[in-house]
């Protein structure tokens, strides 16, 4: 029994120090998590067949969910990640929000990203799904531009309020707020026929990917330290 209580006791702690690990590396195991399901994606994209998960997002949000009073709600959650609503929403940012720059932050990270969307799009040239859009949208399918820019956008603004507002519920509720409006826009650009499921997975991941190096390396450098989270 001593043996046995030793061996479960080493595994405890064993596991403890695992989770410690991915705690102090959450960035690192973001990125890497992010990357992984990207090229399993991009693979099967390459291969040019509709892929799994893409026919059972069709089946559900597609053949089901449609309907005409719901489409609205879905074309106005796929309009918050348009150039005008994102330059609103960036102008708000640059006027309002702390720290020493934050709309450059925030305009920097959306440039880069909508940089890399048309890079990536360009050497896939994977074609947008044909007879099921209820808007016209023009350019590749993959990775999907609006959910790379949502994620972009918005998961930076998750980080930032994360990071300063000082309320415990108040920084919970705007980041779970957040966090729906990224993924509604991913849905609804499923919803309205024109990105398959894949197309928003692989650009969700893109961004979030993209995200865990920037808030690492550049959107710190925007920050006003006496001010962040971690030093109250």
């Amino acid at each position: 029994m001593g043996k046995v209580a030793r061996r479960g006791k080493r595994v405890v702690n064993a596991g403890r120090s695992l989770g410690g690990l991915v705690l102090e590396n959450k960035a690192v195991v973001v990125l890497c998590v992010c990357v992984v399901v990207f090229i399993m994606l991009l693979e099967g994209v390459l291969e040019g067949d509709l892929l799994r998960i893409d026919v059972m997002a069709y089946g559900v949000i597609v053949e089901r969910l449609r309907f005409e009073w719901l489409t609205p709600i879905m074309e106005s959650f796929s309009a918050l990640a348009t150039p005008v609503a994102l330059l609103v929403m960036l102008l708000l940012v640059a006027a309002f929000a702390p720290g020493r720059r934050p709309g450059a932050c925030c305009t920097l990270n959306l440039a880069l990203v909508v940089a890399l969307n048309l890079l990536i799009k360009g050497i896939v040239q994977r074609p947008r799904p044909e007879g099921i859009s209820l808007v016209t949208e023009h350019g590749f399918s993959f990775p999907s531009g609006h959910s790379m820019a949502a994620m972009a956008f918005f998961g930076l603004l998750v980080w930032l309020i994360w990071h300063y507002e000082k309320d415990r519920q108040m920084r919970i509720t705007c980041c779970v707020a957040l966090s729906v409006v990224i993924v509604m826009v991913g849905v609804s650009r499923i919803y309205l026929g024109v990105h398959y499921a894949s197309d928003v997975i692989g650009g969700f991941c893109v961004s979030l990917a993209w995200l865990a190096l920037y808030t690492r390396i550049v959107a710190p450098l925007f920050l006003d330290p006496a001010l962040t989270q971690d030093d109250r």
